[in-house]
């Protein structure tokens, strides 16, 4: 008979309480019932299959987005003393690869990209495995990305089916009913739902509306020379996060870099670690920075460009305060902002037309332009053109009415928590100084506790050793 969770808490991890959520999720799973747990950023959502895999007998297989995501969280679960951990991706050395091939059945916890898991040789030797439990991490990731980026997603429910329906276990910081329902649906399963509340009562809430492109960059100047660090600034335009971190540095002397995916994996991991290490103050980054990011102190994450839709939005801002403190979202808006999430909403989408004249004759296209290869992916999955099609009118309608949300966030006059909160079906606490300013409404960062120390000159500083030492001797 197992030991009570609690008792096994203790002996893996040494906490004495579970946090909010991952005991229920474990009761759940220990029932044999799938599970999708939507705990906030920071609630210990990694301990619920760590804890499962070391009660259990078996692998558990771990579906992650991002390799410096996996990476990480292999290098930290063999810190904390489980040593049958690896990932296989495109890092993974061919001499490494080989070698966890050869002893697969021997790993307690496999990390794999969808893309991976996909391939398949990898899923023929995965179906040999004895599979104690399937987790699927940032599970929103199945709407968010699987239409029209990183389609292998959209294989994953038949991907299980091939696995014989292993215990589920999804994961994800935020996700609405019509998301919770999507994911299930996807991954063909009828999941209990362990949902805690997305509001983070420490972080404030602030909107910001300017007239122009370059009063934005002004004012971001000044709010990174005014708070206290360390910061995240999220982009859009790779281009645009690595010019304002360039700048940033120059007109702040803050310790700033860029992070996107046009930065070499290596590069991307060392300033992951820098910032982690408090080396950095602040990230200009694209949404490729942040999923699994254990840092407790980012005091304020500032959108530069705005989020296509809330979820991305709430992953995004629950960076920051995990330790609890006062924290601060900054949104800043000026009129005409929506065109690029419209834009880069467009970018993989392939017209009706031409998804009937690629059904019609594949080979006469070039599977190097994105669309295309997306299409080619569906043909060879045996996803008709009919429902491609369909697919994507789908998509489109979805993001305009993520996106007309974003909007009225943004034009909110009251209570940006309250808009927010609405979003994902929740009830706002009532409306207080501690709460948000929307549009219009001034950001005191004096009164919220986060405006930074002005540095003193280096003279000050010696006269203030003098005095020091005065008094000593």
């Amino acid at each position: 008979m197992l030991e009570p969770l609690t008792t096994s808490l203790e002996k893996v991890f040494g906490f004495h309480d579970f946090r909010t959520g991952q005991q229920a999720a474990l009761t759940a799973l220990e029932a044999g019932q799938d599970t999708l747990a939507v705990l906030p950023t920071g609630a210990g959502k990694t301990l619920i299959y760590q804890l499962y895999g070391y009660r259990h007998p078996g692998c558990v297989l771990i579906i992650s987005p991002l390799l410096s995501l996996m990476n990480d969280q292999v290098n930290r679960m063999h810190m904390a003393g489980f040593r049958q951990a690896a990932a296989i991706n495109s890092l993974t050395s061919y001499v490494e690869r080989q070698e966890i091939q050869r002893h697969l059945r021997d790993y307690q916890f496999l990390f794999m990209s969808p893309e991976m898991l996909a391939q398949p040789q990898m899923l023929a030797q995965v179906k040999q495995l004895p599979l104690s439990l399937l987790v699927i991490d940032e599970a929103h990731c199945i709407v968010q990305w699987g239409p029209d980026f990183r389609p292998e997603y959209l294989l994953l429910g038949a991907i299980r089916t091939q696995l014989n329906h292993p215990l589920t276990l999804m994961l994800t910081a935020t996700a609405g009913t019509t998301t919770r329902q999507e994911i299930a649906k996807q991954l063909r399963s009828q999941p209990t739902i362990v949902a805690e509340s997305v509001d983070r009562p420490n972080i404030y809430l602030d909107v910001e509306q300017l007239d122009t492109e370059p009063a934005k960059q002004e004012r971001l100047t000044a709010l990174v020379d005014q708070l206290q660090g360390p910061g995240v600034i999220y982009f859009s335009s790779k281009q645009q996060a690595s010019d304002t971190a360039l700048r940033l540095q120059q007109q702040t002397g803050r310790r700033v870099a860029a992070y996107h995916a046009g930065l070499s994996s290596e590069d991307r991991f060392k300033i992951q670690q820098q910032f982690m290490a408090s080396q950095l103050d602040v990230i200009c980054a694209t949404s490729a920075f942040g999923m699994g990011i254990d840092k407790n102190d980012v005091r304020y994450v500032i959108h530069y460009h705005l989020p296509a839709d809330f979820e991305s939005y709430a992953q995004e801002i629950g960076r920051a305060g995990r330790d609890g403190l006062p924290s601060v979202a900054i949104l800043l808006y000026v009129s005409g902002d929506e065109q690029l999430p419209l834009m880069l909403g467009q970018l993989n989408r392939p017209e009706a037309d031409t998804i009937h004249r690629y059904y019609a004759r594949p080979q006469a296209f070039n599977e190097d332009d994105a669309a295309i290869a997306l299409l080619g992916f569906y043909r060879r999955h045996g996803i008709s053109e009919a429902a491609v099609i369909q697919l994507f009118s789908r998509r489109e309608r979805e993001r305009n009415r993520a996106l007309a949300q974003m909007l009225a966030y943004v034009r909110e006059p009251h209570c940006l928590r309250h808009n927010w909160l609405q979003a994902f079906d929740e009830q706002s606490r009532p409306h207080d100084e501690q709460c948000c300013s929307p549009a219009g409404m001034p950001l005191d960062l004096m009164r919220l506790g986060l405006r930074a120390t002005p540095q003193k000159a280096p003279t000050d500083v010696a006269e203030d050793w003098v005095a020091r030492l005065r008094q000593l001797f």
